[in-house]
């Protein structure tokens, strides 16, 4: 079995008004990512979804578009698609960084894998390690505490246990933090997530403040890369730190392990440049005991379905202690897919189908392409 062509399709997905993202990276209200389409000479197609945003990774859905043509796909043609791993290192080779782009490209790779042996995703990862439905938190953007506690009573009323807010991007952070505990009440989970938006000294400032309020868990309180100042805020709290926007690689995951920097990792396709890469970074932190979570780019159910396949296959991305976000077509004003991942509040059911068990339809992505 061969490739024979690779195919890219822009979409412009708005964001349901109630779930539009505020966060210390800015507003995110409409999603422009890129499906992608791989055929093969045996007739078995794959689909993948690049999750693409400039704040985040530095791509958007048309450098993701224009790399894939004239640098990546040419790499993949004429190539055997159950060859994943060895086309995942040469597509490291030809070209640097461009996660999402190659994410993809290696979720379609294992579209087609699955399809062709019958099997879904996460038996070909091993099997399952966990239910197949699986409990999420809810992503609570930095909006006006009023709003924010609002919206935080109506997804706990939906029975969510978990609540994620966003801090780092105003001066609001302990106002939003409190109103949010006062609608919740004490027995709901708080987290919160500042998306690198402190410096070391603003969160060592606030954070006592935040965790005398409850909240059990900090995201990524400083900026990408400055490994010596999340280290410093995990010495300096009694609850568990963890790294996102600073573990893009598993050479990040070694370096945040060695350097005890954090006390859990989150993980997700998207980022990390494939399934593959975002189980390799789990494996390695199991190895040194440190959990892992899963995290969002707010995807559509292409990389939704790849997401959750991952959850429920790797042992180590430890949802039932740390719930991670995997509610990504929830928050958009509809789906692409024929039949979307089924997700009821706060819970997420792996898609059963061979592959990722999701189809896209391409009439519908047809008919939302954005404008160049």
């Amino acid at each position: 079995m061969k490739i024979t062509h690779v195919e890219t399709y822009p979409v412009r997905v708005p964001l349901k008004p109630v779930r539009q993202m505020r966060s210390s990276l800015g507003q995110h209200r409409v999603s422009e990512f890129l499906l992608v389409r791989l055929g093969t000479d045996a007739g078995v197609e794959g689909v993948g979804e690049a999750t693409t945003t400039p704040n985040w990774s530095g791509e958007t859905c048309w450098t993701a578009q224009a790399i894939i043509r004239s640098v990546l796909a040419p790499v993949l043609l004429g190539e055997d698609p159950r060859q994943i791993e060895s086309l995942a290192a040469r597509m490291d080779r030809v070209c640097v960084g461009n996660p999402f782009a190659k994410a993809a490209l290696e979720m379609a790779l294992w579209d087609i894998v699955g399809k062709r042996e019958g099997k879904p995703l996460y038996e070909l990862l091993g099997g399952p390690a966990r239910e197949k439905r699986f409990r999420c938190r809810f992503s609570l953007g930095a909006y006006p505490p009023e709003k924010a506690a609002q919206v935080a009573a109506e997804r706990v009323a939906a029975g969510f246990d978990t609540i994620k807010i966003k801090v780092g991007a105003d001066s609001l952070d302990r106002q939003r933090v409190q109103a949010v505990r006062e609608a919740v009440g004490p027995e709901v989970t708080l987290t919160i997530d500042a998306n690198g938006g402190w410096s070391l000294e603003q969160a060592l400032d606030i954070l006592p403040e935040l965790l005398a309020l409850g909240v059990t868990l900090v995201e990524q309180p400083t900026p990408r890369g400055d490994d010596l100042a999340l280290r410093a805020v995990r010495q300096a709290v009694e609850v568990p730190v963890m790294a996102d926007e600073g573990c893009f690689t598993l050479t990040d995951a070694r370096r945040l392990i060695q350097g005890e920097c954090c006390d859990l990792l989150c993980v997700y396709p998207g980022k990390n440049a494939g399934v593959l890469a975002a189980a390799q970074i789990a494996t390695l932190a199991q190895q040194h005991q440190m959990p892992c979570s899963v995290g969002s780019n707010l995807e559509l159910d292409v990389a939704t379905a790849a997401m959750a396949h991952l959850v429920v296959a790797h042992p180590n991305l430890q949802v039932e202690r740390f719930p991670g976000d995997v509610l990504g077509p929830e928050y958009h004003e509809f789906p692409v897919v024929k039949r979307p991942v089924e997700i009821e509040g706060p819970w997420v059911s792996v898609p059963q189908g061979p592959g990722l068990g999701v189809e896209v339809d391409w009439q519908q992505v047809r008919q939302c392409r954005p404008e160049p």
